[in-house]
């Protein structure tokens, strides 16, 4: 029993730390920290995109379907730089958690076919899905933290169903739709990463790097 309340003991006093280290970190390193991770997230989807365009067959880019064809299209966000600057700040850090959220069954879907892809760069791109879906996970849990500093409501979020659980059954089609939902979050990084950017600029007051 003593060993188990000291147990219970230390993990309290460790969760105390994290909440005061937490908290102690200012707004503006807070959306520092979520930015870099935004823009290495954008970076990671673009660099697989490359990895893919690579070795994919002009059929298989004939089959690739249309962008407005991504679960996450039905989302209103801002269409410029211009719209961004005019939403409140909740609602441009709901946005972001809200695409983000939508990732999180397809990047584990990713993740699992990664390996398994008829591709020469096969485990290259192993390597960075895991990559990516380690890096969503952070980049998720500094949103969280951004969520108790600006005071913004957690439960603002979209509803972004994704409702595949497979790539298809012959290698052209697994390809082909590892490159289509590789393609809509490099898409959706990009916007998340703006997101953040123009709330990074806000918090700064600093209207000249927005």
């Amino acid at each position: 029993m003593e060993l188990q309340g000291s147990k219970l003991y230390f993990a309290v006093i460790v969760l105390m730390c994290v909440f005061v280290s937490i908290n102690a970190v200012g707004l503006n390193d807070l959306l520092e920290r979520a930015s870099q991770l935004s823009e290495k997230l954008h970076s990671l989807s673009t660099s697989l995109t490359n990895d893919l365009d690579s070795h994919l067959p002009p059929v298989g880019r004939m089959m690739i379907p249309r962008p407005s064809m991504c679960h996450t299209s039905s989302l209103q966000i801002p269409n410029d730089k211009d719209q961004a600057l005019r939403i409140p700040e909740d609602e441009l850090l709901s946005l972001a958690r809200s695409l983000l959220l939508a990732w999180s069954d397809p990047l584990t879907l990713l993740s699992s076919e990664a390996s398994s892809l008829e591709h020469p760069e096969r485990n290259t791109i192993n390597t960075k899905t895991q990559e990516l879906q380690d890096s969503i996970r952070s980049l998720g849990t500094g949103l969280e933290h951004l969520v108790h500093k600006m005071g913004s409501s957690s439960d603002d979020l979209s509803d972004l169903p994704f409702n595949t659980n497979s790539l298809g059954q012959d290698k052209t089609s697994q390809l082909v739709n590892f490159h289509f939902l590789l393609s809509c979050f490099r898409r959706d990084s990009h916007k998340i990463d703006s997101f953040l950017k123009v709330l990074r600029c806000r918090a700064a007051k600093r209207p000249e790097i927005c």
